[in-house]
């Protein structure tokens, strides 16, 4: 029975991920944005192979030890494959747009998008480094 309910969650998680894929357009928007039209199952593979891999690699506790500057190349994927989900969930509900007219920011909207960015890239830098060294 633990199995099934097991199975039965694994399903719903699984299914509502590929629905926020699907609604925030992500994959699309990679491949036009990276013009590679023909390779487009290379980036439905990519998350799907990782999204495997991370949910056993959480399902069974594996853990390696590893040093960290080759750890770094891993982290820049995971910190990109964030930003880029964070970014397509802000386009999709157009936040940037409607705060920018409300608080009356236009002119200080590329600022305001730079803070954005550096201020993300700065908390996370503080977790990694600091933080969860």
């Amino acid at each position: 029975m633990l199995g099934i309910i097991g199975l039965a969650g694994g399903f719903a998680v699984g299914s509502a991920f590929v629905a926020l894929l699907i609604v925030l357009d992500l994959i699309p928007r990679l491949v036009q944005l990276t013009r590679a039209y023909r390779r487009a199952s290379i980036f439905e593979s990519g998350i799907l192979s990782g999204a495997l891999y991370w949910s056993s690699a959480d399902l069974f506790d594996w853990s390696f030890q590893l040093p960290a500057n080759l750890l770094l190349l891993p982290a820049i994927f995971q910190g990109l494959f964030v930003g880029m989900f964070a970014a397509a969930l802000t386009e999709v509900l157009n936040v940037i747009p409607i705060i920018s007219r409300r608080f009356k920011l236009k002119p200080y909207l590329l600022s305001l998008l730079m803070a954005m960015v550096f201020g993300k890239v700065a908390g996370s830098l503080v977790d990694w480094i600091w933080l969860h060294p």
